[in-house]
């Protein structure tokens, strides 16, 4: 007796495909392998398999920070003595 089976047809970037492709290979899975995992955790937890949160302001903020870093808009030190002269007077606090 075999399995009755049925396609399911998903879009996502092309980079993102790509990445998950390479990584699940490295885990000796495939794309559809770890779909069905995906699938068979949600109906066996009866929810998503991990936490899925809404981020507060302050993560809000802190992680558009970090994309303006990231982007080269902004620094948050003008140098490096800066930054370091604030982790010690935090640390003494």
């Amino acid at each position: 007796m075999t399995a009755t089976t049925t396609m399911v047809h998903i879009r996502l970037d092309q980079k993102l495909k790509a990445q998950a492709t390479e990584t699940l290979a490295a885990m000796g899975l495939s794309v559809s392998d770890a779909v069905r995992i995906f699938l068979a955790r949600v109906v066996v937890e009866q929810q998503i398999p991990f936490a899925l949160k809404v981020p507060n302001a302050g993560l809000r903020a802190a992680m558009a920070e970090a994309d303006e870093i990231a982007r080269g808009h902004k620094a948050r030190f003008a140098t490096a003595e800066a930054m370091f002269n604030k982790l010690e007077k935090a640390s003494r606090a």
